[in-house]
């Protein structure tokens, strides 16, 4: 079983991807986490490095093509990644959505964004202007618009939702999800 878990910046794809790669026994991998490396390597914010990419599709395409890699060398993992369910069409397609100053809250809270502490505004600004840059090129080099719901097999939105709620609920939307593909 492959779970992909896409969505906004701070709807808690990340939080959720773990929670469904224990309670199923799956790896778990993230393509935040690919950036963040590829950034932390470069001695740049996560921001710079999308900035970047807008010009330099070799970046995406590195993370792109470890994502691919993955569906073809293992079966059962979790990943979440803004785009992986493009990649892998057989997996279990998980779309998560947040207001965008409740993301800024969440983000600005501990402190991630691939920058430095940020009040909430201008984790805010930051945010929208890496999902921005980032819908911006998986439409120019895939022709892909992420926010079309149509494409997922479940769209959740966390903006008021507590963390454990809104788990729990993925959780059992997933169990019976795959009750019924296996039926």
């Amino acid at each position: 079983m492959i779970i992909t878990i896409s969505g906004d910046l701070g709807s808690g794809k990340s939080t959720v991807a773990r929670a469904l790669a224990e309670k199923f026994k799956l790896k778990h991998y993230s393509a935040g986490d690919f950036m963040r490396e590829m950034a932390k390597e470069r001695g740049i914010s996560l921001l710079e490095l999308s900035k970047m990419a807008e010009k330099d599709s070799s970046i995406d395409k590195e993370i792109d093509e470890r994502t691919k890699k993955l569906a073809v060398e293992e079966d059962n993992f979790v990943i979440d990644s803004r785009i992986a369910y493009h990649f892998i069409p057989k997996a279990i397609k998980i779309h998560m959505k947040v207001d965008a100053e409740e993301a800024a809250k969440r983000v600005s809270k501990r402190g991630q964004a691939g920058e430095e502490k940020a009040s909430i505004e201008e984790t805010k600004k930051r945010l929208m202007e890496r999902a921005k840059s980032e819908a911006e090129r998986y439409k120019k080099y895939y022709d892909i618009d992420v926010n079309d719901e149509a494409q997922y097999d479940l769209v959740f939105d966390t903006t008021h939702t507590k963390t454990q709620e809104g788990i729990d609920a993925i959780l059992e939307w997933t169990e019976e999800y795959v009750k019924k593909i296996n039926a």
